[in-house]
């Protein structure tokens, strides 16, 4: 096929571009912007654009598909000289369903936790030798790509997204893919750009569960009452398997998951993480995985990229990166932390970089989010106010809203940097929340000052 990305410089866009151009399509692709990994990854096997911006003259009748990537807007010349000439236009979700229509589709989907138990269960696949296709949000250690599409595979296991397809497909990902098998961690409100109400977003996940063929599987986390709810009074003929935190104990800073063979020291900790592992137990089970072999490949497993990815370890300090944004999620790390390092000093370091987490009506739901914190820190940049179109908002609105007495709040990444260069990280864990950048911050400096201690 003759493939053509708009927008194919997107951590998404790029690796689906790679996938396709390995199993020997033809592919084209425009971008404004294309940042590394994503730039030498394309340049590799050269299918980098030859220039920057959008060039409606690639698109001709000799196309078989156009992918919109969501970094594209609707009046891109692009995708409008391709609806002129009637091509077909496929949202990256719509593209990924047409690509497994004759295989077992595997959905992990949720507010929270959906990157993790993705990960868990390609790692203990992985492990044994077992080959799938996949796609997933972030790296893992012992995968080197986050998607991978060949034409043998019997299954198709997918990380599900609630937030919309592309931007002239308002529709959430995950409605596309129809799962046999699907899964939900947990619903906590977000993307308030899009969902404005908690209504309108628990609806999504309404929706996702009829999307699901008749007699197919819904394992769900019974620990979320929301979820349990929806899921519980759901009149949609599936089977429902739901699943709640091992038993488990911590000893000497390290969780052991009790299991029929023993207790089973882990890589890994928090509640949070505990259920995923539970998740993504019943999903390798599904997909013909025995519990013996789920407990002896899951103690090597250490975590998706940027999900309380432990970056720095001195004789007494430790520094944490974590993806955590939503108040749920800043929540259940917070929780996490204190309840693994109980002998620890914890600072919790929260940038607010989303949509959401920079609305002054929607902050007020970050209320004792970081209570757990011995010290909290929250950062915003009020050049990324700019970009969103957001007016400024002021430090003692933050303070208000997360109820948090001494909450320290920087809006200047160098000023934000010093305050970290010039704390006591002796016998403390420091964590590191965000979905940005923290206005550039230098993680091996950082890195540095805390192996010192």
């Amino acid at each position: 096929m003759r493939i053509h990305f708009i927008a194919i410089g997107g951590s998404a866009m790029h690796s689906l571009a790679l996938a396709m151009h390995r199993l020997g399509h033809l592919i084209s692709g425009s971008d404004d912007a294309i940042y590394d990994p994503s730039s030498s990854n394309l340049k590799a096997v050269g299918i980098h654009p030859e220039a920057l911006g959008w060039f409606p003259e690639k698109i001709n009748a000799t196309l078989d598909v156009v992918v919109l990537g969501m970094h594209a807007k609707k009046d891109n010349p692009e995708l409008i000289r391709a609806q002129e000439l009637g091509l077909l236009v496929q949202s990256y979700p719509e593209f990924l369903a047409a690509r497994s229509q004759d295989k077992t589709r595997v959905v992990v989907a949720g507010s929270h936790g959906k990157t993790t138990i993705t990960s868990m269960v390609l790692h203990v696949l992985n492990y044994h030798a077992i080959e799938t296709d996949f796609m997933v949000g972030a790296p893992i250690e012992s995968i080197a790509d986050t998607l991978s599409i060949t034409e043998e595979n019997n299954f198709m296991l997918l990380e599900g997204d609630e937030y919309l397809s592309s931007p002239i497909d308002l529709r959430p990902k995950f409605l596309w893919y129809q799962p046999e098998i699907a899964l939900i961690s947990g619903i906590g409100w977000d993307h308030v750009n899009v969902f404005p109400t908690f209504d309108t977003y628990v609806l999504q996940f309404n929706l996702f569960i009829f999307s699901i063929p008749a007699g197919g599987v819904l394992i769900y986390n019974t620990e979320d009452e929301v979820l349990k709810n929806l899921v519980e009074e759901h009149p949609h003929p599936i089977k429902k398997i739901p699943y709640q935190t091992p038993k488990h104990l911590i000893q000497s800073g390290v969780t052991y998951l009790d299991t029929p063979e023993g207790n089973l020291p882990l890589s890994i900790f928090g509640t949070h993480n505990l259920l995923n592992l539970a998740g993504a137990q019943w999903i390798t089970q599904l997909m013909g995985v025995d519990a013996s072999d789920f407990y002896e490949a899951i103690p090597s497993f250490k975590g998706a990229s940027k999900r309380l990815e432990c970056m720095a370890k001195g004789k007494t300090a430790f520094l944490y990166r974590d993806f955590a944004h939503a108040p749920s999620k800043v929540k259940a790390t917070a929780d996490a932390v204190k309840k693994q390092f109980k002998n620890h000093r914890i600072s919790l370091c929260l940038e607010l970089h989303t949509y959401s987490s920079l609305d002054p009506e929607f902050i007020v739901q970050y209320a004792q989010s970081l209570d757990q914190g011995d010290e909290a820190i929250v950062f915003y940049d009020q050049e990324a106010l700019k970009i969103k179109n957001k007016k400024p908002i002021e430090k003692a609105h933050i303070q208000k809203a997360f109820q948090y007495t001494g909450l320290h709040v920087y809006s200047d990444a160098t000023e934000l940097m010093d305050f970290l260069l010039q704390k006591d990280y002796h016998n403390e864990v420091m964590v590191m929340m965000s979905s940005g950048s923290f206005g550039g911050l230098n993680w091996e400096v950082l890195k540095k000052c805390v192996l010192g201690f």
